[in-house]
């Protein structure tokens, strides 16, 4: 006879991030989404089957680093069953003089993305917002918004980076994070 064993899915309890760098942390909100609150429907997904529309959700932020030159945004679930995560959405090299994106500015054609910056391929394959979608009776992820004040204009990356790649350059240009986790679970 053979044994299966199944891991026990965890909560992470700290942000994902801080495997990047532990930096000091400055401030994020929404009118969409909320720390520890559930995801709305908007901001689930449609392509992957989640019975939402792959809405990326309205954030402004402040009180960061002076020094700043850039941001970047991220969403990251860490407990997608993949064995690495899964990236929702990485919009790198914002001007430092933006400090907000709206509602749906993650489209296809990211009609809300300012100029000079651009959206790197999630994990879905997709240049734009992907919502959640994790697996029913997976039980509760959390979906880790991340908000990068960067050292320099541009990482120089190439928009066929991958999330990984965008991490590994992150590690040594990271001033400070803000960090929103709102929470879903497919039943």
């Amino acid at each position: 006879m053979s044994l299966r064993l199944v891991p026990k899915l965890t909560v992470v309890s700290v942000s994902p991030y801080d495997q990047i760098a532990v930096v000091p942390s400055f401030t994020v909100f929404s009118n969409d989404v909320a720390d520890g609150m559930e995801l709305p429907v908007p901001q689930r997904s449609g392509v992957m089957g989640a019975g939402g529309s792959d809405l990326s959700p309205h954030l402004v932020w402040s009180g960061f680093p002076e020094a700043t030159r850039s941001f970047l945004v991220t969403v990251f679930d860490p407990m997608a069953p993949t064995g690495s995560g899964f990236w929702h959405w990485e919009v790198i090299d914002i001007p430092a003089c933006v400090t907000h994106l709206q509602t749906g500015a993650g489209d296809d054609a990211g009609s809300g993305i300012p100029a000079g910056a651009f959206q790197l391929r999630n994990d879905a394959g997709l240049a734009r917002y992907v919502g959640a979608a994790p697996p029913k009776g997976h039980g509760r992820h959390v979906y880790y918004i991340g908000v990068h004040a960067i050292d320099v204009e541009s990482l120089g990356l190439e928009p066929t980076a991958s999330a990984a790649f965008l991490g590994f350059n992150l590690h040594s240009h990271t001033l400070a994070r803000g960090v929103i986790a709102p929470c879903y679970e497919a039943k």
